[in-house]
């Protein structure tokens, strides 16, 4: 019996989103607008750190130096460039001190020191040419970007015989928060003409193509002013703004184009708007309800860890998720009762027809889906091959991960003419130490010279230490600073990071340092990632047996969603680590992996991953419940859906690479690989692996014990009108599970 012969069910949640669409829509445009108010400059209100715990020792140390000690953690240097004299020249000199002497009276600066002032070989380029004036800028980090703002202009560029570079850290984050809020409004006006042009070319209606769009629109305008608010409360990363676009376009995208595309599908039977509304919200809003949750659970997932990098992107993530999900299901049905058969007016791909003439709506689609179901059909008849030789590829792409190196994110993120790279490259290559290269140790508690002695003797003589500076007291306090060989994170510098921390002293002893921040980063990510990854997979699993009612389907989508993440990681070691690729791509290697961001990587790939596999199985489970055909149910399945998941994932790689044009290496680097990855699934996985795995599992697919069947019958949900299925059918299932 076809849709137009039933009597139309309208359900509750149709009846409330569809009695006053005007009303609906208009209150969601004073929501709009009154998010784009709250969310006006929150790029400004938003860090550029968040990579270190905030409970490590390292953490505790650098906080209390930076109280005690600001000598000891400048984060601002200049780096004074003598040009042909020595930086020992009366003239070089004496504009030096001035110029030190000036920075020590600017207000929330302290900490002022100069080689001139000290004569400290590490503040003296090995040539001569170039000498540092270092300093510590005082506050918070927006309290800090204002100063520097304020009084870096007057320090940069030619005073006297001398040429002046800002850089340190707080010049590379506070350069490297421009940089992002440049290159997100330059991606954002990539994405959105790109994006809807494809859109047009997948619905043909430039009416429907703009829904999509308002879609993500909606989300992004709203997770902003979450942002902002969040920002009064806690720290949230600048970085987190770039997910906030990609996905709200992404799965705006993915969940306007299901439902809409649905739509279309129940109009082009004879159904009133109403009704095909209903039947869209009781199918695909359903399955869009599930590809929310899952995608969320896996960004939730990120607030496991302490760092607020992580933390930042399940913030933005499940907002925008959230929102995506909630104007897919409430504004979108409303437009679309409003808009009923219009949706396909101006139909702008009969322009480029030979002839002109018009195509009836669904025509296209029927095309692509023979396409599919030839491929569904090759790939199920040869189910061993394909199911072998693509799991074979995906494991062989990932390889390059085993290499994988993890570091710290420094100013070699930064594009190479940025100038606050500039400096720390001057000082990495020119200097015979750093200011912010070696380790500290605060040493708290009262204890005598001898005692002060006694200790440095026993840390000076590790083996990985070229000398030890210090100590420096103050009451019951004192810092040794230790410089190791080597690189400042190498492997070498994280094993004295633990040798240092194992010498006995008659004071209690804490170890910071660049190197000690990244060992401690690393604890804290491993200590938690088991917590994390048994979050995503047991409510994943869950929420998939909720959708289809199997215990096999939960398991194969869960291993095979990690699969597909294989690529992305392979790539991201391959390219950005070992530096294939960067003059193309324009970056610079620093030949290791920020620690949080395979995690950040993977949380949001795992959670896009699974929204593309909803959709799929969604409709298989659908056919499967109508016919009890399980060889059909895919076939149809991915003939109904490849086309639309291939669009969707077309789309939000679009979106991704244009988030992965940006200068700065980490959001280089998450652009393009979540790029990869949803191409990879959607194209490899959902295509011929999902099909080939189904095939070979056969009816058995579709088993669940009799407790959890039942758990099913009354707690589930699935799509589609066969609520479940005929007790033949489940006769059946039972001889296919045990025979």
């Amino acid at each position: 019996m076809t849709e137009v012969n039933k009597p139309p069910r309208i359900g509750g949640w149709t009846r409330f989103v569809t009695a006053r669409p005007r009303l609906s829509l208009l209150a969601a445009l004073v929501l709009t607008v009154l998010a784009v108010l709250a969310g006006s400059g929150v790029a400004d209100r938003l860090g550029s750190g968040g990579w270190e715990d905030p409970g490590a020792e390292s953490t505790y140390a650098t906080r209390a130096l930076e109280g005690e000690f600001p000598d000891s953690q400048p984060n601002l240097l200049l780096l004074v460039d003598s040009g042909g004299a020595s930086v020992d020249d009366a003239a070089v000199a004496a504009e030096a001190s001035r110029l030190a002497t000036r920075l020590a009276g600017e207000k929330g600066v302290t900490g002022v020191g100069s080689y001139w002032q000290s004569k400290s070989p590490a503040l003296r380029a090995k040539d001569g040419h170039e000498a540092l004036i270092a300093a510590r800028i005082t506050g918070d980090e927006k309290a800090m970007g204002e100063t520097l703002d304020r009084i870096a202009p007057s320090y940069r560029g030619t005073h006297g015989p001398v040429e002046v570079r800002v850089g340190g850290i707080v010049a590379v984050r506070h350069e490297m928060q421009t940089i992002i809020k440049e290159d997100l409004t330059r991606a954002e006006m990539i994405a959105l003409p790109i994006t809807l042009v494809l859109l047009v070319m997948v619905f043909g209606s430039a009416i429907a193509a703009l829904l999509p769009l308002g879609i993500g629109i909606v989300a992004i305008l709203g997770t902003n002013a979450v942002l902002g608010g969040l920002a009064e409360f806690t720290d949230v990363s600048i970085f987190a703004m770039n997910l906030t676009t990609a996905l709200g376009l992404g799965l705006a995208v993915d969940y306007a184009l299901f439902i809409v595309r649905r739509f279309r599908e129940e109009l082009s039977t004879g159904a009133e708007p109403l009704t095909a509304v209903a039947t869209t919200l009781r199918t695909a809003g359903r399955t869009v309800l599930f590809s929310a949750l899952t995608v969320a659970v896996s960004l939730a997932a990120m607030l496991v860890f302490p760092q607020y990098f992580l933390r930042s992107f399940a913030y933005a993530g499940i907002a925008v998720v959230l929102l995506a999900a909630a104007a897919a299901l409430i504004l979108l049905p409303a437009a679309l009762v409003l808009l009923g058969n219009r949706v396909n007016s101006l139909d702008l791909r009969r322009l480029f027809r030979r002839g002109g003439r018009p195509k009836a709506a669904g025509a296209a689609d029927g095309e692509e889906g023979t396409a599919w179901a030839r491929t569904a059909t090759l790939v199920m008849r040869r189910a061993p091959f394909f199911a072998v030789a693509t799991t074979a590829v995906l494991v062989l792409l990932g390889l390059p991960f085993l290499g994988v190196k993890f570091g710290t994110a420094d100013d070699r993120q930064l594009p190479s003419s940025a100038e606050s790279h500039v400096v720390q490259q001057h000082i990495r290559d020119g200097f015979p130490g750093s200011p912010g290269g070696g380790l500290e140790v605060l040493a708290e508690g009262r204890a005598t010279p001898a005692q002060y002695a006694g200790y440095k003797e026993r840390i000076a003589a590790l083996p990985e230490v070229v000398r030890v500076d210090g100590p420096l007291v103050k009451g019951d306090s004192a810092y040794f600073t230790v410089v190791p060989k080597g690189e400042a994170v190498d492997d070498a510098a994280q094993r004295l990071v633990g040798d240092l921390r194992e010498v006995k002293a008659p004071f209690d002893t804490k170890v910071t340092g660049t190197a000690a921040v990244l060992v401690d980063s690393k604890h804290a990510i491993a200590g938690q990632l088991p917590l994390a990854g048994a979050f995503i997979v047991i409510v994943t699993l869950l929420l998939v047996f909720l959708l289809t009612g199997s215990v096999l389907i939960p398991i194969q989508a869960v291993v095979l969603n990690a699969l597909s993440l294989t690529a992305m990681f392979g790539a991201v070691v391959w390219i950005f680590q070992d530096g294939h690729l960067s003059g193309l791509l324009g970056f610079t290697s620093p030949g290791s992996i920020e620690t949080t961001l395979p995690v950040l990587m993977f949380c949001v790939a795992f959670g896009l991953s699974m929204d593309y596999g909803v959709f799929l199985l969604s409709r298989i489970k659908e056919e499967y419940d109508r016919t009890g055909d399980h060889d059909r149910a895919v076939r149809l399945g991915l003939q109904r859906t490849g086309g639309l998941i291939t669009a969707a994932a077309v789309i939000l790689a679009v979106v991704m690479v244009a988030i992965g044009t940006s200068r700065v290496t980490n959001t280089k680097m998450l652009g393009l690989g979540i790029a990869l990855a949803v191409l990879m699934d959607a194209m490899v996985v959902r295509s011929l692996l999902v099909p080939a795995i189904m095939r070979l599992t056969g009816r058995a697919t579709w088993w669940a014990p009799a407790p959890l069947r039942r758990f099913h019958d009354r707690f589930g949900l699935s799509e589609g009108e066969a609520a479940a299925e005929p007790e033949g059918e489940r006769e059946r299932d039972k001889v296919a599970a045990h025979g």
